[in-house]
């Protein structure tokens, strides 16, 4: 094919179908006018373990789904690589992810119009929060119920009940509704999840999208470098079935790869740091240093549980028959053990380091346990309370580390490099133990098993912390929206430097939600396609 084929020609080409692209590309299309082409890197979300909600520890690792990209080796963490799974499938990192529904809360956003951001604030975006749920719980003044996002209540276990006593117990108000008026307490989520079914972006948005005339969606398309006349983007090459091949936009290019690899295609286009375009013979587009640059994410620590009752997962994992039981249940009717999420019940809470009053750590309370994920569950009865940073005080980067476009970019977090990020993770544990300490979870553990009680002093903690802490997979920031220097797109996410150009997913948030990040990405598509829309009428 060449670039005048008309499938390989749009108003707006659309680069990735994760959880921005796949809103874009359903919310772009329904102007019967605006041609729309979406170009996946990978392939149909055809992996039956991506839709059965339980089967997250089929799909994170797993190369036929996962990019399975990693950090630089982090000092602040024994100099160990840290894995950030992505989603390499339709629907991106939201068919592979835990499902959660978390919105953060309204200082989140109001702190990003504060920053310099007009029209990001709560107020502003909460109408595309409601507009984009389908809450089983109805509608109300926080909530949508006619939405294409599917969000549906978990179950209640004895276990998780006995989780959300134990923090009433220490002190903590116990929530109906984490995206309600407060989140400080301890509840049960929601997650995004219909009728037993992964309600993943490709899913909820893209599915039905995908019959209109005016959308085209191809597959197996890498992009591999945004196409410039000067500096306003015409189109994307892109590699597929091992041909380079390129596509035309004739009204703006928008990309949605996510926050490890929106950077990098920008940067191996020509929209970076000069000093490290230059280093790799990239000619220069637009000189622009942030881009890569303020990558965060939430650091968790596990602190683990032998329970001393088999009422965890770990029991029916470990038996052939509890666990065929579970299969005929889901099968014949979406119910069980595998309709619904592992981590169902937590608690939003303030550190030392929370002087604002927002809550900086988040308890994700498991009805499992094991040494790493994608490991087989311990071979006794166990549990979960893993709690992580909201907030972290550093930065790191993603860089291209050559001009290959297929080569993975370098990546550091910089975790654990402060001294209060030190002093919130030890709190963390501090709080783990804290909960685990009340009568109502007391009586279900027979001991710690990790760290365990010979872990007892600050320094002990931290330690433990370096040796064993991972991420809860929420990379952000990398494309930050903004008014600065640093600053790679505006308030409209368009591209600083350039023109016909955007990035509209998680790397443009100045700083991350308070909690988990797909609830928000999709609002970022949802508000992005109004203002795209507003701004090609013009």
């Amino acid at each position: 094919m060449n670039i005048t084929d008309p499938r390989l020609e749009a108003d707006v080409v659309i680069v990735g179908a994760g959880a921005a692209g796949c809103v874009l590309a359903a919310r772009l299309s329904e102007d019967p006018a605006l041609r729309v082409l979406l170009l996946e890197a990978c392939g149909e979300d055809s992996n039956p373990w991506i839709h059965v909600p339980s089967g997250v520890a089929k799909t994170v690792g797993n190369p036929a789904v996962d990019w399975r990209f990693e950090t630089e080796p982090a000092p602040g963490l024994a100099g160990r690589r840290v894995p950030l799974p992505r989603g390499k499938v339709l629907g991106g990192t939201t068919a592979i992810n835990g499902m959660l529904y978390i919105r953060g809360t309204p200082r989140d956003y109001d702190g990003w119009r504060d920053a310099g951001n007009p029209g990001w604030g709560w107020s502003d975006v909460l109408p595309y929060f409601i507009r984009a749920e389908a809450n089983t719980r109805g509608a109300s003044a926080l909530h949508g119920a006619d939405g294409p996002l599917a969000v549906s209540d978990i179950p209640r276990d004895e276990l998780s009940d006995a989780f959300l006593c134990a923090a009433g117990e220490a002190g903590y108000t116990v929530l109906d509704d984490f995206n309600g008026l407060s989140q400080e307490g301890a509840g049960y989520y929601q997650m995004m999840t219909r009728r037993g079914r992964r309600a993943s972006t490709a899913r909820a948005y893209l599915k039905a999208a995908r019959n209109r005339p005016n959308l085209q969606v191809v597959t197996g398309a890498q992009a591999t470098r945004i196409l410039f006349k000067g500096t306003r983007a015409t189109g994307v090459e892109f590699v597929r079935g091992g041909a380079t091949q390129q596509a035309r936009a004739h009204r703006e290019v928008l990309i949605a790869a996510g926050a490890l690899q929106s950077p990098q295609l920008l940067q191996l286009s020509g929209v970076g740091p000069a000093e490290l375009l230059g280093s790799h013979g990239i000619p220069v587009v637009a000189d622009r240093p942030g881009v890569g640059e303020n990558l965060h994410d939430h650091l968790q620590v596990r602190v683990i549980y032998r329970c001393n009752r088999p009422v965890t997962i770990n029991d029916i994992l470990n038996s052939k028959f509890r666990l065929a039981l579970e299969g005929a249940k889901y099968l014949f009717a979406r119910t069980g053990l595998l309709a619904h999420v592992i981590f169902r019940s937590g608690l939003f809470a303030r550190s030392s380091a929370a002087p604002e009053g927002r809550p900086d750590l988040q308890i994700h309370f498991g009805l499992l346990s094991f040494d790493r994920m994608g490991a087989p569950p311990h071979p006794f009865p166990g549990f979960t309370v893993s709690v992580s940073q909201l907030r972290p005080t550093k930065r790191g980067w993603v860089r291209i580390t050559s001009a290959d476009p297929l080569a993975a970019p370098a990546i550091q977090a910089d975790y654990l490099s402060s001294d209060t990020d030190c002093r919130v993770m030890t709190e963390a544990v501090l709080l783990a133990r804290r909960i685990a300490a009340q009568p109502s979870l007391a009586a279900y553990i027979e001991h710690e098993y990790s760290p365990g009680a010979d872990c007892a002093s600050p320094e002990q903690m931290l330690e433990h912390v370096r040796r064993t802490a991972g991420t809860v997979h929420h990379p952000v920031g990398t494309c930050r929206m903004g008014g600065d220097a640093l600053a790679v797109v505006d308030h409209r996410l368009r591209v600083r430097g350039a023109e016909g150009l955007r990035v509209i997913d998680g790397s443009v948030m100045p700083a991350i939600n308070s909690g988990n990040t797909t609830a928000p990405i999709v609002m970022i598509g949802e508000k992005a396609s109004d203002m795209i829309r507003e701004d090609l009428r013009t």
